[in-house]
């Protein structure tokens, strides 16, 4: 790379900026995990947000996430946290806000437009509401979906299921109908060595006893290992095999006399030259059939010529 991508600003000196910065408005400040986790009042979390935006030591422009968390023994079972990052210092935080199912919490679509989404996401999956977004309304579900899927007290299967109609035409709602209970799974694979029989191995036929061996033929008189090929796998010893090689003798190639090439007819070319005389006989074509070549005419005198 020409340029590594930029470090993190440390943390040093963030909680004692925010502090000065939101004052009464800030609950509990924390650095655990190399992140700055700021608790804000709920009810002033506009406030504060513009303190963490123009905040001469802060200025964290960009709202990247807002996320929930549920804690379902918790008087205020939801927490909502906001990520922010600062383009100037390259430094985030977390800030955090703490609500139950009824008390609602301040949007802050005024100070970022693009949390009118994000808010709707934790609405849609947490039922958590946002006082001040003008378009509230479920963004990951149906329309006519009843709960909030994050919820740890959502049941698995949901309260209702839907199907598409072929009398109404139409896809509609109907209480959930599971056509087996939840069973428990061990998770256990039969090639694993499973000490159990598994559903519908019963209703197998028992398996035929395996035939009794056959006898070992008597062992005939052992001959010496032949070595194999170079190479290839043997049983042979490296002595053996070397003997084996010492006694396969040379073979010479019989070459009576080597082909060469001292002119053109020896290649059964034809001529060597345009001038070197006529073109040998096409052997596929019979003599008898073959056509003589004419003889050239003598050119023609032109006329007025040789007359007195």
């Amino acid at each position: 790379m020409k340029a590594p991508a930029p470090k993190y600003a440390a943390n040093d000196g963030v909680i004692a900026a925010a502090q000065a910065a939101l004052g009464d408005m800030l609950v509990e400040a924390t650095d655990l995990v190399g992140e700055v986790n700021l608790t804000v009042d709920r009810a002033r979390l506009p406030e504060a947000m513009i303190a963490l935006r123009d905040g001469a030591m802060l200025q964290y422009q960009a709202l990247m996430e807002i996320a929930g968390v549920d804690y379902p023994e918790r008087a205020e079972r939801f927490d909502v946290c906001y990520m922010l990052l600062s383009y100037t210092r390259n430094h985030r935080i977390r800030v955090r806000v703490t609500t139950d199912e009824v008390q609602p919490v301040p949007s802050v679509t005024s100070i970022w437009p693009v949390a009118g989404w994000l808010e709707r996401e934790v609405y849609d999956m947490y039922g958590v509401l946002f006082e001040g977004n003008e378009d509230l309304r479920r963004i990951l579900t149906d329309y006519g979906f009843r709960g909030h899927p994050q919820r740890k007290d959502f049941p698995l299967s949901g309260f209702v299921e839907l199907r598409y109609s072929e009398a109404d035409k139409r896809v509609v709602y109907e209480p959930v109908q599971l056509a087996q209970d939840f069973r428990n799974f061990d998770f256990m694979s039969p090639w694993e060595g499973a000490q159990y029989v598994l559903p519908g191995d019963e209703k197998a036929a028992p398996a035929p006893a395996p035939a009794p061996a056959p006898a070992p033929a008597p062992k005939a008189e052992e001959k010496p290992a032949v070595p194999e090929a170079k190479g290839a796998p043997t049983p042979a010893s490296a002595e053996e095999v070397k003997e084996a090689d010492d006694s396969v003798k040379p073979v010479k190639a019989r070459v009576r006399k080597p082909k060469t090439t001292e002119s053109v007819e020896d290649t059964g070319i034809g001529k060597a030259t345009p001038e070197a005389g006529p073109e040998p006989a096409n052997p596929d074509v019979p003599q008898a059939d073959a056509k003589k070549p004419r003889k050239p005419r003598a050119p023609r005198k032109p006329k007025g010529e040789g007359e007195a």
